[in-house]
């Protein structure tokens, strides 16, 4: 076969199928992103999770939504079911800027070429499958069902949504990352949609009845405000999510949470636990190609692939429990970390890749430095609850030691063909080991960066950091410091780069004001900024609908209107006597800060097909790609 031979892929068109030899199709994928073959993007990696166990899978891509729906037509019927995925971002948030400005590109879509994927992708796709197969199953999943599982608060209508299941019709959804999840489903479709099995299932969300829910046992389940109690009583949302979070905070995670919506019950059955190394290792160790389908050949790059093509991901979770992050609830709050092994071949991989010069562009995760580690006694792990290991002290029964990654990092650079292995995921510095004389920060600096080192602290302010559940601003400063020194010790004129946030619930004026002069008495000219976009399921997005810290009930005051944010993040581009930085005016300046900061003509329209041809970020998500998250 030559590199480009389509059978390479999974099929994406009849012709492709017929090359296969196959007359018929189990899982047909629908997902909002181009199809690419690498273990970073979801649909590559459940479609190849499906064809590993027998399945015959084929995937459809950004599928037309506009037309005659040919595209969804076009392989007929599966014999199982079909599955749906918005992609590895949510639609709403991969459409629109904080302040609700359409974006003009989209990262995951050949050529960065917006319009491929509707609002409320899961919702649109789902809907228009259920009308033209009534009588085949919809699975949905990905970050977007996922997220929106149960009742959430939606920022671009402004208002609380009930779970995706109600909105879309799906039959069932699969939250969380699907590697466990998607076999099993399979599995329990092979003779036909079996609900009593599926019902069974850890890990998915179903609509059922009264009858079947009264009979679920009352140690093991837990009532959730309805949806209409959420709607008419922000009190009874933000009970809700807390009850949600201890749930998911859980190392044994037992209890089912129903939720009531009209005469219907959503059901969300308990995850599986953390995925061991062999489980985790064999979702990376599939056949991928690690390209792009040949369809997009010549449609210019895929600026999200682009990214991340030379990188390798070490493991998947994250104990940061950040507020405004939907990391934990999506792929967990435990680490699962891969195997040496596992993750020194893939290295191999890439540096067999065509374009390769010798430079991995990231060795590193949803937080770099998390590779390896948890609880020492994970006794003492089954009966806490925290959402954060971090905040608002590191446990002390985390074993932060670095030592096995540094250990990755040597054995990974030792690879034939390897120069210098980036570290580009974000560094968690309130997680250092302080026992090891800064070896990790010093490694970093003189072997993993290219001369500027990304950090987030977030914030200045303690009160607004208390509510995002990130470290004091001293820790930063102590990391400058040490940043400055070892720089200073190698003759090296590296800059640390902070990222920082506005408007989060709680933060004043005055609160971004004193950023301002914070930073500027530190030197830092400011770049990597951002407004907060409220994503679903992240406590953030509670405290910004409610106006409240949900567990304290104490009110907060939240920039709410885009006028107030504006406001906020004007601080960041401002000078000491007020004004704004020079950089930030024309000819470049103007047209970027208007582009941020200029009002919004109109709302983004709801799910239905008719409305979603408004097009066009990751995942809570930042409003740059993300691919790992999925």
């Amino acid at each position: 076969m030559t590199p480009y031979d389509t059978r390479d892929w999974l099929p994406t068109t009849a012709k492709e199928v017929e090359a296969l030899g196959w007359d018929y199709l189990d899982v047909i994928l629908f997902s909002g992103d181009a199809y690419i073959d690498h273990p970073s993007f979801g649909a590559a990696v459940i479609g190849r999770l499906l064809q590993t166990e027998g399945y015959r899978v084929a995937i459809v891509p950004q599928p037309n939504w506009r037309d005659d729906l040919r595209d969804f037509r076009k392989l007929g019927k599966p014999r199982l079911f079909f599955g749906v995925s918005a992609g590895s971002m949510d639609s709403m948030v991969n459409h629109y800027t904080a302040n609700l400005r359409l974006r003009s590109d989209d990262a995951y879509t050949a050529g960065g070429k917006a319009g491929f994927r509707p609002d409320r992708a899961v919702t649109v796709y789902t809907r228009i499958l259920k009308s033209l197969y009534p009588n085949t199953p919809v699975v949905i999943g990905g970050i977007e069902a996922s997220l929106r599982r149960l009742t959430h608060y939606d920022y671009w209508s402004d208002s609380l949504h009930p779970s995706v299941l109600i909105d879309s019709g799906a039959d069932l959804l699969m939250y969380g990352m699907g590697d466990k999840s998607i076999i099993d489903v399979a599995r329990a479709m092979r003779n036909g949609f079996n609900a009593k099995l599926l019902r069974k299932l850890p890990q998915v969300a179903f609509v059922a009845d009264d009858d079947y829910v009264n009979r679920l046992d009352p140690a093991h389940t837990l009532r959730l405000h309805a949806y209409e109690e959420c709607v008419a009583d922000k009190t009874a949302f933000a009970e809700n999510f807390v009850h949600i979070e201890v749930e998911s905070n859980r190392l044994r995670q037992e209890t089912t949470l129903v939720e009531r919506t009209g005469d219907r019950w959503v059901v969300v059955t308990p995850p599986y636990p953390a995925l061991t190394e062999a489980e985790i290792d064999h979702s990376f160790d599939l056949p991928y190609t690690r390209l792009p389908h040949p369809r997009y050949r010549n449609r210019g790059t895929i600026p999200a692939y682009e990214m991340i093509k030379h990188s390798v991901n070490l493991h998947r979770g994250c104990f940061g429990g950040c507020s405004f992050c939907t990391i934990s609830a999506h792929q967990g709050k435990f680490i699962s970390s891969r195997s040496e092994r596992s993750i020194l071949a893939e290295v191999e991989k890439v540096t067999r890749m065509e374009d390769f010069r010798g430079y991995l562009s990231d060795i590193g995760g949803p937080s770099a430095n998390m590779y390896g580690m948890g609880g020492r006694d994970r006794t003492r792990c089954e009966s806490c609850t925290r959402p954060s290991c971090l905040h608002p002290k590191p446990c002390p029964n985390l074993d932060n030691s670095h030592r096995r990654l540094l250990e990755l990092y040597r054995r990974i650079g030792e690879v034939k063909g390897v120069k210098k292995a980036f570290i580009g995921s974000g560094i968690r510095y309130d997680l250092f080991d302080h026992t090891d004389g800064g070896a990790y920060l010093r490694e970093v600096i003189l072997n993993h960066t290219s001369g500027r080192l990304k950090v987030a602290p977030e914030h200045t302010e303690e009160k607004v950091l208390k509510l995002m559940r990130k470290p004091s601003f001293d820790l930063f400063r102590e990391l400058n410091a040490d940043f400055n020194r070892i720089c200073r010790e190698h003759g090296l004129k590296y800059q640390l780069i902070p990222y920082f946030i506005s408007s989060h619930p709680g933060c004043t004026e005055q609160d971004m004001q004193h950023l301002s002069e914070i930073t500027r008495s530190l030197n830092f000219h400011l770049e990597q900024v951002q407004d907060l976009t409220p994503t679903p399921m992240t406590l953030s997005s509670v405290m910004f609908y409610t106006g409240m810290d949900p567990y304290t009930r104490q009110p907060l005051y939240v920039a709410r209107t885009q006028e107030e944010k504006r406001r906020q993040k004007s601080y960041f581009f401002r000078e000491a006597d007020g004004s704004l930085r020079r950089d930030q005016l024309a000819p470049h300046g103007a047209k970027h800060h208007a582009e941020n900061l200029a009002p919004k003509k109109h709302r983004p329209g709801g799910g239905n097909p008719d409305s979603g041809d408004r097009s066009r970020t990751t995942d809570g998500q930042p409003s740059r790609p993300r691919s790992r998250r999925r």
